[in-house]
């Protein structure tokens, strides 16, 4: 009897709605966007915070990064006091982090250097990036042809390289890298292997590569990167700098290293040996000219924001749902004084208020689950459409889906709640006598 009740209401609900369809159409459209813009931003939301998440889980979750930075213009010699800039990591600060410090695996010294690399008649600005064998045990680098630098390339101060891949779409094309020789600078180097290019963003550029991107005009766009043994970069590049400008007249400036990396053993360790590096660096460095980068603080961090964007982005998203619920309650009150006649006549015949309740409660859901199904479709569209034009990674979850469809069932419940009592509690007597 009770499902022969409730498949007679759904009838009847649905007779309703389509013998004014365009008004109940215009009422879905804003579940419809609602629920399509909660999925929508959640998906953006999540595929921006995992780029993000990738990017800095690519530095290394058990790696330390120490960067060179400019120091501040007060802790500057200029005029006599000093006619050369001398500041940033040092190679004794590599020596001094390896032995000093127990826990520690792997110590990465760096260097690098933008120049133009030529092969045959094609150049392109790369990054030079002087380092040492296991360079590859504290970054996401992979060889995927031929080798990486070896300790002899080191020792000898070879002139050999290995080039990652996007170095190689543009420089070699169609031609096999490995063996060819490229020119960089005055000299050409032996191309020993290719590795996978590495689209990590740093917090602070290179100081060498800032000067020598503006020397070659290219506005700091490096196609790739350029691994060349630490000794060799120091040989034939060298560390001193010197910029010449019409106003300051020569600037001359000396770098040994851009960046270390310390990777520790495990990942209790990270912060612990973060403060004894900080320590060893204040004692050694009277000048504020380097940062310590730790990735698994930036990783937590990152974790943190996007909890906090989703909800910001949830919370805007459903603003615009709970508008459509307004749009609801108001087009099943106005229904609400059309039908008075018909609940009148209903109740005359015996119809309880639980069943005019229900009827006008099935009619709010029907409206708001059509919308919620329809505002899903539309909302799994809109970021594959996003990332199709604009290359803009999205992620939708199941999680974003099922809270999207369960706020509008809900908005639509709540919507339908107040009209539907009303509509229950209306006096027979007056509901007949209304034309």
């Amino acid at each position: 009897m009770l499902s022969f009740r409730l498949k007679r209401t759904l009838k009847m609900g649905i007779k309703n709605l389509w013998m004014h369809r365009l008004r109940s159409t215009l009422t879905t459209l804003g579940v419809i966007f609602g629920v399509s813009s909660v999925i929508a931003m959640l998906a953006i939301g999540e595929g921006a915070s995992r780029q993000a998440q990738a990017q800095i889980a690519r530095l290394g979750s058990q790696n330390i990064i120490i960067q060179t930075v400019k120091p501040p213009e007060d802790q500057q010699a200029t005029g006599q006091e000093q006619s050369m800039l001398e500041y940033g990591l040092t190679y004794a600060d590599a020596e001094r982090f390896r032995d000093s410090i127990p826990n520690v695996q792997v110590v990465v010294p760096v260097r690098r250097v933008s120049q133009r690399a030529w092969y045959r008649n094609r150049k392109v600005a790369v990054e030079v990036v002087g380092t040492v064998p296991w360079h590859p045990e504290t970054s996401p680098t992979h060889v995927g042809m031929g080798r990486f630098l070896s300790s002899i390339d080191m020792h000898y101060k070879q002139t050999v390289c290995v080039v990652d891949e996007r170095v190689v779409r543009e420089l070699f094309v169609f031609d096999d890298p490995l063996g060819q020789d490229i020119k960089i600078a005055s000299d050409y180097y032996r191309v020993v292997g290719v590795c996978s290019a590495q689209e990590v963003a740093r917090d602070t550029a290179a100081v060498d590569s800032e000067a020598s991107r503006g020397a070659l005009g290219q506005g700091g766009a490096n196609v790739g990167n350029i691994y060349i043994p630490l000794t060799t970069v120091k040989d034939r590049f060298g560390e001193i700098k010197v910029q010449i400008s019409g106003s300051t007249g020569a600037n001359i400036e000396k770098v040994e290293l851009q960046e270390i990396i310390v990777k520790v053993g495990a990942l209790e360790e990270v912060l612990p040996t973060r403060d004894i590096l900080q320590t060893l660096l204040e004692r050694f460095h009277k000048k504020s000219d380097y940062q310590v980068v730790v990735p698994l603080e930036l990783l937590r961090q990152a974790k943190r924001m996007t909890l906090i964007f989703s909800i910001v982005l949830g919370s805007i998203a459903t603003i615009s749902l709970l508008v459509g619920g307004i749009g609801i309650m108001n087009i099943m009150l106005a229904t609400i004084s059309e039908r008075t006649r018909e609940i009148g006549i209903r109740r005359a015949l015996g119809a309880k208020k639980l069943d005019i309740m229900v009827q006008f409660l099935s009619e709010t859901l029907l409206l708001t689950l059509a919308g919620g199904i329809l505002g899903i479709i539309l909302g799994s569209a809109v970021p594959f459409l996003v990332t199709h034009f604009s290359r803009m990674p999205t992620v939708i979850t199941g999680g974003s889906l099922v809270l999207a469809f369960g706020i509008s069932v809900m908005v639509g419940l709540f919507s339908g709640l107040y009209p539907a009592y009303r509509a229950a509690n209306m006096d027979p007597i007056e509901s007949l006598r209304h034309e």
